[in-house]
């Protein structure tokens, strides 16, 4: 294809931004923009593709089929550029701190605890670099990543943070209104889920079922997304119920963004896995990634202490 029968970098960057976010006045804060400036660089970019990206619903966003597809590519071509751009930004700062992770951890833990880092150490300036793939650390000079894997893929001198454990949760309003009391009145909701079985098969609601030995209902929808986090806001927005993993949900569960309507007690675990933070081989002699490592160890402790808190003042208030 021609140069000039490519869209636009800025049509691609809405488009990507507005997916992500199932908001276009999500995308808009991000990108600085209008909400109504987001709308009509979607509306612009499927008149020229000819294909309608999203179904635009009262108080909801969803991407049609050709939109997903075309949301997976665009985002794995940014995300290149991005790569390339920090490769060579890194290769001109010795003074960064290049750290990587998935879009759910980025989104849910570590960007909301980020300022805690950036005040204690404020002469370290950290460039995040949020993706799903595998980055090849020594290549795009990555200094620390954070990987959910089993021990052997994490390597011998990796920090293990915290193991991840899965239960359904949902919006204040939507258990209200299913009246959600056992697994069975699931079968009333819609159900939100990441479309990728085959990567992350303990974030699919047929192996939930599964492991709680319960028969999966047919559910009142089912609604997939590209990206772990777009599930979370989806149920955050009352779109339905989804599977969120604990801890990276706890902030939502604490502030009752979200409930989980069964508590603790119905809970899989994520498979033979766990967060860790990796220290690249080229930066293991660098005081800033090791200060980074030592503060993410340090935040998952504060976590696990946290909770172990809550379980014990319940345990009292019940005896």
């Amino acid at each position: 294809m021609p140069m000039r029968e490519l869209p636009s970098l800025d049509l691609l960057k809405g488009f990507e931004a507005a997916a992500r976010h199932l908001s276009f006045t999500k995308a808009g804060e991000e990108l600085f923009l209008t909400q109504s400036a987001i709308s009509r660089q979607v509306q612009a970019l499927e008149a020229q593709l000819g294909v309608q990206l999203f179904q635009r619903r009262i108080r909801a966003l969803l991407l049609t089929d050709e939109g997903q597809r075309y949301f997976k590519a665009v985002r794995a071509a940014l995300d290149d550029l991005r790569a390339a751009t920090l490769s060579v930004r890194a290769g001109r700062s010795s003074a960064a701190l290049t750290v990587a992770t998935t879009v759910s951890f980025a989104s849910l833990w570590l960007v909301p605890r980020l300022v805690r880092f950036q005040s204690a150490h404020p002469g370290i300036q950290v460039r995040l670099v949020a993706e799903n793939r595998i980055q090849d650390l020594e290549r795009e000079r990555i200094d620390v990543a954070v990987r959910y894997c089993p021990p052997a893929m994490a390597g011998p001198g990796a920090a293990r943070l915290f193991g991840v454990r899965v239960l359904p949760v949902a919006s204040p309003g939507v258990c209200r209104a299913a009246r959600l009391e056992r697994p069975g009145d699931l079968a009333r909701c819609v159900l939100l889920e990441y479309d990728e079985a085959e990567r992350t098969p303990w974030l699919t609601w047929r192996v939930w079922f599964e492991t709680m030995r319960v028969a999966m209902p047919k559910p009142a929808g089912m609604v997939r997304f590209s990206q772990p986090d777009q599930v979370i806001h989806a149920a955050v927005a009352g779109q339905g119920v989804a599977l969120g993993s604990v801890p990276l949900a706890n902030e939502l569960l604490r502030s009752g963004r979200l409930v989980a309507p069964f508590g603790r007690r119905l809970t899989s675990p994520g498979l033979a896995r766990a967060y860790y933070a990796i220290l690249a081989p080229r930066a293991a002699d660098r005081a800033a990634a090791l200060a980074f490592v030592d503060w993410l160890k340090s935040a998952a402790a504060e976590r696990a202490t946290a909770e172990s808190r809550v379980r014990r003042q319940k345990s009292e208030r019940k005896q």
